[in-house]
């Protein structure tokens, strides 16, 4: 009896914080993006739709021979480049889908984590967190080509430095990642980041490791964020207020005596006086 009494308490307590979480990452995922999608209007959804719209553009273009030859050379990234080339042609791979995968699924997927992105990070942490996780997958994959076989399966054989990046892919994955992070959402960061997982496990190619370092250094930049200190608005530190010793009590005024005005003598009052007197010692016998 008790320990049925001690099972029931224990999945009623864990279905009391499975319940809170679900509704905190409700709030947080899902209620404050539209709230804030109300108060800024379509302005909020800027970057989801150029997004979208440059990768709809490349893919129509990567259809005829003339514009896969434009595509690759503006946005190609392979681990074999020259690292100058790569990083000039990493912020045109963000839109430059992948040619394997469907692309309207993944137009779905780039919209939705910008525009969540923007609503709650803004327009510029968005663009950085979606850039550093893409260069990090980026660098990685050259490291692992340089490296070569073995390093304990960390190294790729050089016949994947030919293979393209994985395009916006992994700053979708990137961003909902870090998302999670900074605001505690579990369910997103298990779909986002155990998908990743699993895809380098089923699938173990190139563009899995790549999301996995994606996934990798999103975490790290959200733990980063919720440790560094608060900065005023603006993002300028405060300057310390100096320090101003307590004012001193008023000193006690000290009455001096009145010493009265000293005014010359009057000389027509100083000549009655003496003729009084001199009138006064006559009529004395």
């Amino acid at each position: 009896m008790s320990g049925d009494r001690g099972a029931s308490g224990l999945l009623a307590r864990l279905a009391r914080f499975t319940g809170r979480t679900l509704r905190g990452e409700w709030h947080a995922i899902v209620v404050d993006p539209v709230r804030r999608l109300v108060h800024r209007g379509l302005s909020g959804l800027t970057l989801a739709v150029v997004a979208a719209s440059g990768v709809i553009f490349f893919h129509d273009l990567a259809q005829h021979p003339l514009g896969a030859v434009w595509v690759r050379r503006l946005g190609g990234v392979t681990a074999g480049l020259p690292l100058w080339l790569s990083l000039l042609r990493t912020p045109v791979s963000l839109y430059v889908p992948a040619l394997d995968l469907p692309v309207w699924a993944g137009i779905t997927q780039l919209f939705l984590a910008f525009a969540l992105a923007e609503l709650i990070l803004g327009r510029a942490r968005t663009l950085a967190i979606a850039y550093a996780t893409t260069l990090a997958g980026t660098l990685t994959a050259r490291l692992m080509v340089a490296l070569g076989p073995g390093w304990w399966g960390f190294g790729l054989p050089a016949e994947c430095g030919a293979v393209l990046d994985t395009g916006p892919s992994a700053a979708v994955v990137g961003l909902f990642t870090y998302l999670a992070v900074v605001r505690r959402a579990p369910v997103v960061f298990t779909l986002t980041g155990g998908s990743m997982v699993w895809e380098s496990i089923a699938v173990p190619n190139l563009a899995g490791r790549e999301h996995l370092i994606a996934v990798s250094a999103a975490v790290v930049l959200g733990l980063l964020r919720g440790r560094r200190p608060r900065l005023p608005y603006g993002g300028k530190p405060r300057k310390p207020r100096p320090v101003t010793p307590p004012a001193a009590p008023p000193a006690l005024a000290v009455p001096y005596p009145r010493i009265p005005p000293v005014h010359p003598p009057d000389p027509t009052r100083t000549r009655q006086r003496d003729d009084f007197r001199a009138s006064a010692d006559a009529r004395t016998p």
